[in-house]
């Protein structure tokens, strides 16, 4: 039961009443309740405080919204604009923001201190496409039985390997024993989303030169089948075409 004295308000931006969830949407035009409103105008300029009357007039002149920008200030402030094209660029900026947010990958490559060569290449090979794809990567080290004496191995490797991909990627987590592990962590030299970029281009890049063979190919087929068709028909061979000219018959 309300207090006598007190109001109690339900505010149209804060709950549906169909469905009961929150909505964070403004409120515009007759939605706006405030008698009183600071109102800003359509190229920003501060008309002032005026009854929502004069700021729903001043709106509808010019073809515009009249939108509840600060609902808590007192009095509350709107800004006349038009509300469908506000909506629709914070909704491509807010699309634009999610694609370029960085999701950090950590991927884990896994060596042993005394690798071969071609095992080395190819690990290394997987290390510097993780950096590329703009993913830090953990590298492990293990060692086994007396391996474990001889931690020196662990990192000269790791040093090696950080300067064989000292192109793509830079030491973040320097080489540190870690029990039977010796660990060391790469990041990439370029964020995830200039990464996604740089892929990009280069897919476009390959898609351009496939097609540019293919143009070259069939430009080499048009010529050969001109080329034919100028000569006219082949004559065929018949049976005196394979016997020896100097046979007099």
């Amino acid at each position: 039961m309300a207090v006598p004295g007190t109001s109690f308000c339900v505010r149209a931006e804060a709950f549906l009443v169909s469905g009961g969830h929150i909505s964070t949407e403004p409120r515009i035009n007759d939605r706006i309740h405030a008698a009183e409103v600071r109102l800003v105008g359509p190229d920003g300029e501060q008309i002032g405080v005026v009854s929502i009357d004069e700021a729903l007039k001043l709106a509808q002149d010019v073809g515009l919204d009249l939108v509840e920008i600060a609902p808590t200030a007192r009095p509350p402030v709107v800004k006349v604009m038009d509300y469908g094209k506000w909506r629709y660029e914070n909704a491509q900026k807010a699309r634009e923001s999610r694609r370029n947010q960085t999701n950090t990958v950590i991927k884990e490559m896994k060596l042993r201190p005394k690798i071969d060569t071609n095992d080395y290449e190819t690990k290394k090979g997987h290390i510097v496409r993780f950096l590329r794809g703009g993913d830090k990567v953990k590298v492990t080290i293990m060692f086994r039985g007396r391996e474990q004496s001889r931690p020196e191995l662990g990192f000269n490797l790791l040093g090696k390997l950080a300067e064989d991909v000292a192109a793509d990627g830079v030491v973040e987590f320097a080489p540190k024993q870690d029990g039977r592990n010796m660990i060391m962590v790469l990041a990439p030299t370029r964020k995830k989303s200039e990464a996604r970029v740089g892929a990009q281009a280069d897919k476009e890049k390959r898609a351009a030169e496939r097609a540019a063979d293919l143009e070259a190919e069939q430009k080499e087929l048009a010529q050969a089948r001109a080329k034919a068709a100028a000569e006219g028909p082949k004559k065929k061979r018949g049976p005196s075409d394979n016997m020896d000219p100097d046979i007099d018959l």
